[in-house]
């Protein structure tokens, strides 16, 4: 059993910042790799930002410049830290890790989700 659980998010003022963290738990035998996704009212879940065990990176166009992803292996945990925030940055944000635990292939493991509301 893998357990993934975030933390962070909350209500903050456009152009804020926030940081959200998650750590992944259980049965891990290896990571491929962790990122976070957001899905906004009414829109599909979509990319937000993706972190390789190797330390390659990768960003939704939208929050190029503004927001960074960083990992620690030896902790199975992965951050975002969040600048400069949009309204349209309002969404439930959930953390994602491909987890091998041992079996034939590496499964995509879902945290709960956290909001983050930007708004005045």
């Amino acid at each position: 059993q893998v357990h993934v659980v975030e933390s962070g998010g909350g209500l903050v003022q456009p152009g804020g910042s926030l940081n959200l963290s998650c750590a992944a738990s259980g049965r891990i035998v290896s990571i491929n790799s962790m990122g976070w996704f957001r899905q906004a009212p009414g829109k599909q879940r979509e990319l937000v930002a993706v972190i390789t065990s190797g330390g390659s990176t990768d960003y939704a166009d939208a929050v190029k410049g503004r927001f960074t992803i960083s990992g620690d292996n030896a902790k199975n945990t992965v951050s975002l830290q969040m600048n400069s925030l949009k309204p349209e940055d309002t969404a439930v944000y959930y953390c994602n890790g491909r987890i091998w635990s041992g079996g034939l292939r590496s499964d995509d493991y879902w945290g709960q989700g956290t909001q983050v509301t930007v708004s005045s």
